[in-house]
C-alpha cells in the first residue's frame, strides 16, 4: 500500500467540533445535559464545523433515566438470583437438568465443558430464547411468512404446529431498498443465469472457478464506488476478517471504534498488529490515540509502527449511528494514517445515489484507503467486496486468503448483485433505483419522527435506515417480541452481551419496500405495545457526543 498523498491546503481552523456549545444549558463534562427549558427539550448534534460538513449531521443519543438504570441492575440481579437457585435445584435433581454436563464417566478427565460459562445462556437466554431464530419460509421483503412453533418447556424445545402465520409485517431484514424479491427483473436476469451457469462454480477464483460474470461484477463495482479497481468475495463476514491480516501485521498498529462489527474484530485479532480502542464516534479520542502513537512509537523498542490502521464502519448497526468520516478523514491526513471504511450498512443506503457514506459527505474516494461493502443487504443477494487504487486490489488477489482458498461467488447470486447495481444506478434504463433510494430515505425520516413524538428513546442519526428503541429491562425485551408477533409484527430484539448491560434495545431496519400503510400500521402496534409494556421513557434530554470545543489547531494538516 503505498502511503496517502499529502493534502493540497490546510482544512482550516475548526471552534467547534459538532456545533453544540458545551456549556450552554449547564452541560456537564461528562456530556449529559439536565435542567433544559421548555424552549430546548431537544438538542442535537448538529455538525457544520467549517468546511469539513457540507451538511447538518443529527444524531441522538438521550440519556438514560436513572430510575430506569436502577430497575435494570435490580431486574439482571433477580434473574441471576434465581439462576444461582435453579442451578442448586438441578444439582439436587430437584429439577431437571437440560443443559450440557459432562458424562459421569468423565469426571475424572480434564473438563471439556466448563459450566459455569454458559450461566446467561442457560438461566437468562434460555427465558427469552423464543425471540430468536423463528423460522422464515418465504422471501424476506417487506412482509414474511413465518413458521409457528411453541415449546412445553421453557424454551429448551420446540414443536412446529404446522400453522404458517401469514404477511408479517418485516421490520428486521437488511432489505434497505426492497430488492429482495421474488419476482422483477433481478428474480428473471437471476434465473436466467442459473440455467446457464448453474448454482455452484465448485474451485477457486484462481484455479477453474473465475468466471466472466465475476469480472463484470468487479469492473461494475469499482465503477460504482468511483474507485480503479475492486474485488468480490462470497461472505461479507470473511471479507473483513481474512482481509485486515493480509493488509497489516506485527509492527503495525489497529485504531478501532469500539463498537466495531465482530467481524472487524476478529480480522484485527488474527492479524497479530497491536489493537487499540477509541471511544465511539468520538474524534478526540481518537486523535488522541494518533497523537501518543507518533510520539512513543512501538511499546518497549519505540520504533515507529510499520502502519497505522484506522477501522470504522459507516452505519453502525446497533446504534444507528453514522461516521464523522470527513473528521476522521481529516485526521488520517494529518497524522499520516490509512483508513479502512466498511459500508456494509451505508451502501446504497445513503447518499443522493445510494453510494454510501462517502456521496452522503460529499467526500472523494481517494481519500479512503480501504472500501469495503456488502451485497448482502441493499442489494439482496450474499457476500462482500473491497474497493481502492489497484496496487492494493492487485496485493490483495495474491495474499488475501478469501482470494486464494475460498470457493468462488454463485453465478445466479453475481447476477442478482449486477442486475440491482445496475438499476441504482439507472444503467437499466429506469429511475426505479433512483426512487428507491428516495423513498428508503423518506422512510427513515417519517418512522424516526414518528417514534420521537410518542416518546420513545431514539438512537442513531436522522438519516440512518437502522432505528433503535430503547427496551433497557431484560423482561421487557422478550415481551416486547412476543407482544409485536401477536400483532403480525416481526422486530428483532437485542439484549446482553451484544449490548451494554442496561442498553437493550428493539432494532428496527427500514426498507424502501414499505409503504406509508405498512409503517403506519407498525407505528400503531408499536405505540400500543409501548403504553402496555410502559416503554415511552423519553424526556428529552440528549446526549451530545462531543461537548468541547477542540482546539482551533486540530484540524491544520502538518507540514513535512
Amino acid at each position: 500500500m503505498e502511503r496517502p498523498e499529502r493534502a493540497a491546503a490546510a482544512l482550516g481552523a475548526q471552534p467547534r467540533a459538532n456545533g453544540c456549545s458545551g456549556a450552554a444549558h449547564g452541560a456537564l463534562r461528562n456530556g449529559y445535559v439536565r435542567g433544559l427549558p421548555a424552549s430546548d427539550t431537544q438538542i442535537n448534534h448538529v455538525v457544520h464545523n467549517g468546511g469539513l460538513y457540507k451538511r447538518p449531521f443529527n444524531e441522538d443519543f438521550e440519556e438514560t433515566p436513572m430510575l430506569v438504570a436502577v430497575l435494570t441492575y435490580v431486574g439482571y440481579g433477580v434473574l441471576t438470583l434465581f439462576g444461582y437457585l435453579r442451578d442448586f435445584m438441578r444439582q439436587w435433581k430437584i429439577e431437571k437438568c437440560q443443559n450440557a454436563t459432562e458424562r459421569e464417566e468423565q469426571k475424572d478427565f480434564v473438563p471439556l465443558y466448563q459450566d459455569f460459562e454458559n450461566f446467561y445462556n442457560r438461566n437468562l437466554y434460555m427465558r427469552i430464547r423464543d425471540s430468536w431464530n423463528r423460522p422464515i419460509c418465504s422471501v424476506p421483503g417487506a412482509k414474511v411468512d413465518m413458521m409457528e412453533r411453541v415449546s412445553h418447556d421453557y424454551n429448551w424445545t420446540f414443536t412446529y404446529t404446522g400453522r404458517v402465520i401469514k404477511d408479517i409485517i418485516n421490520m428486521g431484514s437488511y432489505n434497505y431498498l426492497g430488492f429482495a424479491q421474488k419476482a422483477g427483473t433481478c428474480q428473471e436476469a437471476a434465473a436466467k443465469v442459473l440455467s446457464q451457469y448453474g448454482a455452484g462454480v465448485c474451485s477457486t477464483r484462481q484455479e477453474m472457478g473465475n468466471l466472466d460474470k465475476h469480472e463484470e461484477l468487479e469492473k461494475l463495482v469499482a465503477r460504482f464506488l468511483g474507485v480503479e479497481s475492486a474485488m468480490a468475495y462470497g461472505m461479507g463476514f470473511a471479507t473483513n476478517s481474512m482481509n485486515i491480516p493480509a493488509l497489516v501485521g506485527k509492527g503495525c498498529l489497529i485504531l478501532s471504534d469500539e463498537l466495531n462489527h465482530a467481524s472487524l474484530v476478529l480480522g484485527a485479532r488474527l492479524s497479530g498488529a497491536t489493537i487499540r480502542i477509541f471511544k465511539h464516534n468520538n474524534m478526540q479520542s481518537l486523535e488522541k490515540l494518533l497523537k501518543d502513537a507518533i510520539v512513543h512509537g512501538q511499546p518497549r523498542t519505540r520504533r515507529p509502527w510499520k502502519k497505522i490502521l484506522i477501522l470504522v464502519e459507516g452505519i453502525y448497526s446497533m446504534e444507528g449511528s453514522i461516521v464523522r468520516l470527513p473528521e476522521v478523514i481529516a485526521l488520517k491526513k494529518k497524522y499520516k494514517s490509512y483508513l479502512y471504511l466498511d459500508e456494509a450498512h451505508s451502501i446504497g443506503a445513503l447518499g443522493p445515489t445510494g453510494r454510501g457514506v462517502v456521496e452522503y459527505f460529499g467526500l472523494s474516494p481517494e481519500d479512503v484507503d480501504v472500501m469495503m461493502g456488502t451485497f448482502t443487504k441493499s442489494f439482496g443477494a450474499a457476500g462482500g467486496y473491497i474497493g481502492g487504487k489497484k496496487e492494493l486490489i492487485d496485493y490483495l488477489r495474491t495474499y488475501s486468503h478469501s482470494a486464494v482458498y475460498a470457493t468462488s461467488m454463485s453465478p445466479p447470486v453475481v447476477e442478482q448483485i449486477i442486475t440491482s447495481m445496475k438499476c441504482i444506478m439507472g444503467e437499466d434504463g429506469t429511475t426505479v433505483g433512483k426512487a428507491r433510494v428516495q423513498q428508503l430515505a423518506e422512510n427513515t425520516r417519517y418512522f424516526r419522527r414518528r417514534l420521537k413524538e410518542m416518546g420513545f428513546i431514539i438512537y442513531g442519526n436522522e438519516d440512518s435506515p437502522v432505528v433503535p428503541l430503547m427496551l433497557y429491562m431484560p423482561a421487557k425485551i422478550g415481551a416486547f417480541g412476543r407482544e409485536m408477533l401477536k400483532r403480525n409484527i416481526g422486530v428483532v430484539v437485542v439484549g446482553f452481551p451484544a449490548t451494554p448491560i442496561i442498553e437493550s434495545r428493539a432494532r428496527f431496519c427500514l426498507s424502501a419496500a414499505h409503504t406509508k400503510e405498512m409503517l403506519d400500521t407498525a407505528l400503531k402496534e408499536i405505540n400500543e405495545v409501548g403504553d402496555l409494556l410502559q416503554l415511552k421513557y423519553s424526556r428529552h434530554r440528549l446526549v451530545p457526543l462531543l461537548d468541547r470545543p477542540f482546539d482551533e489547531t486540530t484540524y491544520e494538516e502538518t507540514e513535512d
